[in-house]
């Protein structure tokens, strides 16, 4: 789970808007060359006829890509850079969906250039009848031109507005595509989007196929330095999804490239390659791989209705929270849509039917909630469809209505069957799904008779809260805090009125291990959850929010690090809206202090210190680390101390105090370096990757042991100045 640097520290408050209680009239300017008191109307008229047909600017071509790229891929950071690659392979998908390819190649070359082929059909290189220039530039030069809109090109396509190569073509300095068609190799090359020659014969050649290098340009983008880690679990999971496809990917960087690329080297082999016969169903047991499945066989189903193609696959483990990807035509849908909402419609009345034909749900029984059957549940919901449609510009949510009543059908069908035909796995289902039930009743009775009945309903705080005395949620902040003696600094230097201190005694649950009804149950978690004020599960309700800057506050020691894993692996598994509308930040408290006289200097990491050495010309019998415990938290010689221990702390040019412990500082210390808005450096805690960081939560903190041994091993390396 990334987190994003704070730098100035200083959070500004989401400001509300309303709409004022006045005459619109009273609040509209004046345009600027009106001067002040003219209230003509023929005056404003005549100064408005400088807006014409002249002040329309058309941006032809590619111009609207270069002007504005961050409408057509995302941003200009490193997801917008990568964003270019998945451009470009997804057309070879569109390919291998349509039948005429089974291989894809991508090469990472030297000097960031990238390289896709595939073995398709190859893109037409013939006239066009109407635009008079090559298919092949028509598809590299202009914005909507490709196979993806008339009956005759493709039936299913990832890509639907046909800007994708356009694009990456746009934001290049240098494309190459290379063409095996018709027997004959066709290239054309381009620099920043123009064609430098026309379209041109090289040499036979056997086969078909399409090959598209491009150097995305450096004035664009912040980097142009790819992650190798991000393109390998990208294209593993495209591998999946289109079963019977061979995907190869070649790092073909030097040495001092490849060193600027971390991730590079988790993978020491620098070829890969995937091929999945099982699909989705393979998939699924992917990401189960660290977990305990709840029983033997992946149920998956692949059926065809009319044009739209629809792939199920799931499996139950022992995990207490639901894992569901949802694609279309391989773009996947974070926000769900139609088809998910026929999945689960069919799953919950399917479980229930079958429970109640077999006797394990009585009469008298409750059925099975939504809830109940999606705990521990692993399912991958896969449609290709003629002409889909999207929520949103981003594609994150399925809008066909068609959609929902096909998935409901073929799963709900092919399910029951499934559970007839494999009844120690519907055994270990319903189990499953029994158990969530009661668990799920037990939290209910809790949560009704701790929360509703407490903070939540108007009634009090938790007692060891120090609540900010402003109640405007946009303005508060609530400190997470390790310890009461950490705790007792915080709230002796913090702002009374916007910072609220909640101290945590000891390391809290392990959410990750544990149902909510063990969450509400432990002290520490429910102190927080009723400061929040957001409840918990099935009643939580954001806008609730007590304080909109979360902020957890630990020492700079491994239990500080524990403590802020646990209370990130909360946050991410029950609150997750809170990571994703930017509440939760990470107080960066300084490591060290250098006092010279009467100058205090803070270091927020080794680096810096050496840093401030190095430029002070600071010799190291001139810089002697102090700890704590030598002197007190306001740098005063204890009256206990013996005259020698007086004599050497004096005789220092330079006195470093290395800090452990938030306690170690006093009141004052603790608002200058970690708590002031002016001052302090913070850390937002984002999700860029949902999948990436619920599968490193499994390891980290999941019951399995194996696979976080192996994680430890694999990275124990790569820490830098362990404090144990």
């Amino acid at each position: 789970m990334p987190q994003k640097r704070v730098d100035k520290g200083r959070i500004e408050p989401k400001k509300v808007t309303t709409k004022p209680n006045i005459d619109v009239k009273e609040k509209v300017a004046l345009p600027k060359k009106i001067k002040a008191g003219a209230s003509s109307k023929k005056e404003i008229d005549k100064d408005s006829t400088g807006y014409s047909a002249k002040n329309i600017t058309v941006l032809e071509g590619l111009d609207a890509v270069k002007k504005r790229p961050g409408m057509y891929i995302g941003s200009t950071g490193p997801q917008g850079l990568h964003h270019m690659i998945w451009e470009v392979i997804d057309n070879a998908f569109d390919e291998a969906m349509a039948g005429y390819c089974d291989e894809i190649t991508l090469r990472i070359l030297p000097n960031n250039w990238i390289s896709v082929t595939d073995n398709g059909r190859g893109i037409p290189v013939d006239i066009h009848p109407k635009k008079k220039i090559s298919a092949l530039e028509l598809v590299l030069t202009q914005l909507h031109a490709g196979g993806k809109f008339g009956d005759s090109g493709y039936k299913v396509s990832g890509g639907l507005h046909g800007v994708g190569v356009s694009v990456v073509n746009a934001l290049s300095t240098d494309v190459r595509a290379t063409v095996h068609r018709d027997g004959k190799i066709w290239v054309q090359e381009y620099k920043r989007g123009k064609p430098v020659k026309k379209v041109q014969a090289i040499g036979k050649v056997k086969g078909t196929g399409t090959t598209i290098e491009f150097h995305p340009d450096p004035e664009v983008f912040e980097t142009i330095d790819y992650t190798w880690k991000t393109i390998v679990d990208h294209l593993r999971q495209q591998a999946y999804l289109t079963k019977g496809v061979r995907i190869i990917i070649i790092d073909e960087r030097p040495v001092a490239e490849k060193e600027k690329d971390t991730t590079a080297v988790q993978f020491p082999n620098a070829t890969f390659q995937f091929y999945f016969e099982g699909g989705i169903a393979s998939y699924t047991k992917h990401i189960n791989k660290n977990r305990e499945p709840k029983h033997d066989n992946v149920f998956y189903v692949e059926k065809k209705i009319d044009e739209m193609m629809i792939e199920i696959a799931l499996q139950y483990t022992d995990d207490y929270s639901e894992s569901l990807r949802a694609f279309a035509n391989n773009i996947i849908n974070p926000d769900g849509g139609s088809h998910v909402v026929g999945f689960r419609s069919a799953l919950t009345r399917t479980l229930n039917n079958y429970a109640r034909t077999k006797g394990i749900l009585k009469e008298k029984d409750k059925n099975l909630t939504g809830e109940d059957v999606r705990e521990g549940l692993t399912a991958i919901i896969s449609v290709k469809l003629p002409d889909p449609q999207f929520e949103g510009q981003t594609k994150g949510k399925l809008g066909n209505p068609e959609v929902k009543p096909a998935v409901e059908t073929v799963f709900g069908d092919e399910f029951m069957i499934f559970l007839e035909e494999h009844p120690r796995d519907a055994e270990g289902i319903l189990g499953k799904c029994l158990l969530a039930a009661r668990a799920r009743n037990a939290a209910r009775v809790a949560r009704e008779s701790v929360l509703r009945k407490g903070a939540l309903e108007g009634f009090t705080l938790p007692g060891k809260l120090a609540d900010c005395s402003s109640r405007d949620a946009n303005n508060s902040e609530l400190y997470i805090v390790e310890g009461d003696s950490a705790g007792g600094s915080a709230k002796q230097g913090r702002d009374r009125k916007t910072q609220a201190i909640l101290p945590l005694r000891g390391k809290v649950l392990n959410v990750e291990r544990a149902r909510l009804d063990k969450i509400i149950a432990n002290n520490e978690l429910k102190s927080l959850i009723i400061a929040m004020g957001t409840n918990i599960g099935e009643l939580f309700d954001i806008s609730k929010l007590r304080y909109h800057n979360v902020i957890i506050m630990t020492d700079a020691d491994v239990d500080g690090a524990h403590i802020r894993t646990l209370l990130l692996t909360l946050f991410f598994r029950y609150f997750p809206e809170l990571i994703t509308q930017g509440h939760i930040y990470i107080a960066q408290p300084p490591l060290y202090s250098v006092k010279k006289g009467k100058e205090m200097t803070w270091f927020y990491n080794e680096e810096a210190l050496e840093e401030f050495k190095i430029k002070n010309g600071i010799k190291a019998e001139d810089l002697e680390v102090v700890e704590e415990s030598e002197i007190d938290q306001n740098e005063e010689i204890e009256e206990e101390q013996t005259k020698q221990e007086k004599d050497k702390l004096a005789g220092r040019k330079l006195n470093v105090q290395r800090y452990k412990g938030l306690g170690e500082m006093n009141p004052d210390q603790l608002w200058e370096t970690t708590m002031n808005p002016e001052t302090r450096v913070m850390k937002q805690v984002m999700i860029e990757d949902a999948e990436k960081a619920s599968e490193i939560f499994d390891i980290l903190m999941g019951s399995e042991v194996a696979p976080r041994k192996k994680f430890i091993q694999t990275h124990a390396k790569s820490v830098k100045n362990l404090d144990i």
